[in-house]
């Protein structure tokens, strides 16, 4: 019932919306007579704030920047890879010929995007800065309310399966980087693949900020998961997908509450971000106000999850720590990171991390066992936050580096 009530809001508040972004429109117009009357900056202002509280985002798209190739910008053409029910992969193809693409010998990325609220677009500066020097495919996972009831459902072994599914195809020379909670159905796909003595292993490895073992320095999202019983979340979080939508009657964990979620967790913050941007738009300064728009365009455009996937991500990862204790299973299949040998390991933290806390995907370093010390790297990047080890100038100028280089060194 709950998201019928949300559906109904957002129906109500749709002219609402409008009107005030129109009115915003209207006092800035220089054409207009009311941009000249006195207040207009104030009132514009107000209404943008207005607009921008109260509309419905929608997926934002990658449209990755020209990349210098060889003294020459490249474009970047998106193309789907392959087409699965609830996941697209994206190849970042550099608009060139075949030729000059194998000219270039860039070494072959897959960018495991996270499926925990957001879109994938949230690695959009990732994408940017890795396709410089790589050939990036990424996983564009699909909006639950989007996918019709009789598709199935989407379970966590699914996620593992589609990891593997990409993998294989991709391989060989695959370099593997997964940001946050891909982490560990990234690592049991790999792990389960090294067990069976599969031979389209990738070659690295790259675990960002990620929980792996949710139970070192536990985090304001950890400490929900374990303080709360797995039937709260059943019976709370889980809504029946409207009829408005293709996907309806399909069991989510649907977007909206996620976002109150994000919010709930740093609500001054936010506030706080609001107050700054309306002040800025009073005085004009344009890039602030940029900056907070490209952001909250991106924050704010959520999807709905599969509930199976979230429930069962819950129990496993953030309830029962299987993959740590070496007691998780997947279809009967024991999970065991010592078995992988052959494919190298970096483990990245951000030291200012509140969302993976320290420690947590370090913990990749000492459950893969069997990977030699010489094909294992891990790394800490100072004064950097959950979302700076991956997008931000942080990334672009201390993070990256070290992955490139890893990838490099034992492509």
């Amino acid at each position: 019932m709950l998201y019928q009530l949300h559906e109904m809001r957002r129906s109500f508040m749709g002219p609402l919306t409008h009107w005030a972004e129109a009115s915003a429109k209207l006092l800035l117009d220089p054409i207009s007579p009311l941009a000249h009357t006195p207040l207009s900056q104030q009132l514009a202002a107000g209404y943008e704030l207005m607009f921008r509280i109260s509309k419905d985002y929608k997926k934002p798209e990658f449209k990755l920047d020209p990349v210098l190739i060889n003294d020459k910008l490249v474009d970047i053409v998106e193309e789907i890879t392959q087409k699965k029910s609830f996941c697209h992969l994206i190849h970042f193809k550099k608009n060139l010929t075949g030729k000059e693409i194998a000219a270039l010998k860039q070494p072959k990325v897959l960018l495991v995007a996270p499926l925990s609220g957001h879109h994938s677009t949230l690695l959009r500066d990732t994408a940017q800065k890795l396709s410089e020097e790589h050939d990036v495919y990424i996983t564009d996972w699909v909006d639950a309310r989007m996918v019709p009831l009789s598709n199935g459902p989407f379970h966590l072994h699914d996620y593992i399966y589609y990891v593997q599914d990409f993998i294989r195809l991709l391989s060989p020379d695959l370099h593997v980087i997964s940001v946050c909670q891909p982490t560990v159905p990234v690592l049991a796909a790999i792990a389960l693949m090294a067990t069976a003595h599969d031979p389209l292993l990738p070659k690295t490895m790259t675990m960002m900020g990620g929980p792996i073992d949710a139970r070192k320095s536990p985090t304001s999202v950890d400490n929900l998961a374990t303080e709360k019983k797995f039937s709260w979340f059943e019976n709370t979080v889980i809504y029946n997908v409207p009829q408005n939508y293709p996907g309806s009657g399909r069991r989510v964990y649907p977007g909206f509450l996620q976002h109150a979620g994000f919010v709930a967790m740093n609500p001054e913050r936010h506030a706080q971000s609001h107050w700054d941007f309306y002040m800025n738009l009073v005085k004009g300064d344009n890039g602030s106000t940029e900056n907070h728009r490209k952001f909250y365009d991106e924050y704010n455009a959520v999807l709905d999850m599969p509930a199976e996937y979230y429930l069962e991500t819950i129990k496993t990862v953030f309830q029962d720590f299987s993959l740590p204790l070496g007691t998780w299973e997947v279809e009967g299949k024991l999970v065991r990171p010592q078995d992988i040998e052959t494919v190298a390991l970096f483990t990245v933290e951000g030291e200012l991390d509140d969302i993976s806390g320290a420690g947590q995907t370090e913990a990749t370093q000492e459950l893969c066992s069997g990977i030699p010390q010489s094909m294992r790297q891990e790394f800490v990047a100072p004064d950097c936050g959950h979302f700076g080890i991956f997008s931000g100038r942080r990334w672009r100028e201390i993070v990256y580096p070290k992955i490139a280089e890893f990838i490099k060194t034992h492509g």
